[in-house]
């Protein structure tokens, strides 16, 4: 199975996207909807709660912790203002006429 690259931009579209499209999602739901790695983009993530683009709140379950995130008020502002056109100028696959 071929895997293309992504860059970091549509990675974190795509993170904003799932959030806006589930509302909230665990952390492995997350990943896994995104086509992530836990280990590998972990990094982006944080960024992204740094930023204030999403939140993360960590709800109690027996003796573990659930790990949630939710899109912010900010985090929609920029996903309809900066990288849904940004990828309408820029889409990531190209037809043949374009290339």
């Amino acid at each position: 199975m071929v895997h293309e690259y992504r860059d970091r931009i549509y990675i974190r579209k795509d993170i904003m996207l799932k959030l806006y499209e589930y509302g909230e999602l665990n952390q492995s739901k997350l990943i896994s909807y995104c086509g992530l790695n836990n280990a590998k983009h972990r990094k982006i993530i944080d960024d992204l709660v740094v930023k204030g683009l999403i939140s993360r709140n960590e709800e109690p379950w027996g003796n573990k912790i659930i790990i949630k995130y939710r899109l912010s008020v900010r985090g929609r502002a920029i996903l309809s203002q900066i990288l849904e056109p940004y990828e309408a100028l820029f889409p990531r696959h190209l037809t043949k006429d374009e290339q």
